[in-house]
């Protein structure tokens, strides 16, 4: 008759029970849901469009505005860059930290019920109407484009839909890695 020994499998098991306290699992819910949120972030700050930021026409002493007088832009005015582009895209971090995994991990993580829920938004005031797009008036003269608007909408560039799309086809692979990184190391006894 063989015997066998069940003392690793006992080891193993409470190995298993003392790692999968409520305390671990709620980390490692945490920890998941921030990886997911950078990767969000990561994929939406890439596609979030640039702008080539707010121009003024520069006035001369007599307060009529100025011209060039040579080269290409012959007879166009002349105008004086007031900010960079890139607003919208800074929002997504609220311009703190450009490294989306470094703000994902200032970002609270609530538990509602049995799931765990991370907020991420635009702080800025015009990041919807860039989303979902937006009417306009045809005719009316913008100061900061410097032109006549043309159409009547203007189409939404999805940068926040798009991303969530991707990333929920991507989070299955995912949470399986970071899933098994977990069992790693409760089999590892770390």
């Amino acid at each position: 008759m063989a015997t066998v020994d069940t003392r690793q499998l006992a080891a193993l098991r409470l190995r298993l029970k003392k790692s999968t306290t409520p305390e671990q699992q709620a980390r490692f819910y945490e920890r998941t849901c921030r990886i997911l949120a950078a990767l969000f972030l990561r994929k939406v700050i890439k596609r979030t469009p640039v702008g080539d930021g707010q121009f003024e026409a520069i006035r001369g002493n007599d307060g009529t505005y100025t011209k060039y007088k040579k080269g290409k832009r012959k007879g166009k005015q002349k105008l004086q860059r007031l900010t960079n582009g890139g607003t919208l895209r800074r929002g997504w971090t609220a311009g703190e930290n450009a490294n989306p995994m470094a703000f994902a991990g200032t970002l609270r993580v609530r538990k509602l019920a049995n799931s765990y829920i991370i907020e991420v938004k635009n702080a800025v005031y015009y990041a919807s109407y860039v989303e979902y797009g937006h009417r306009q008036t045809p005719g009316r003269f913008v100061p900061a484009l410097g032109k006549k608007l043309k159409k009547s909408w203007v189409r939404g560039q999805f940068m926040m839909t798009r991303s969530a799309m991707e990333l929920q086809q991507e989070a299955p692979a995912i949470l399986q890695r970071e899933l098994a990184k977990y069992l790693r190391e409760v089999f590892n006894g770390k």
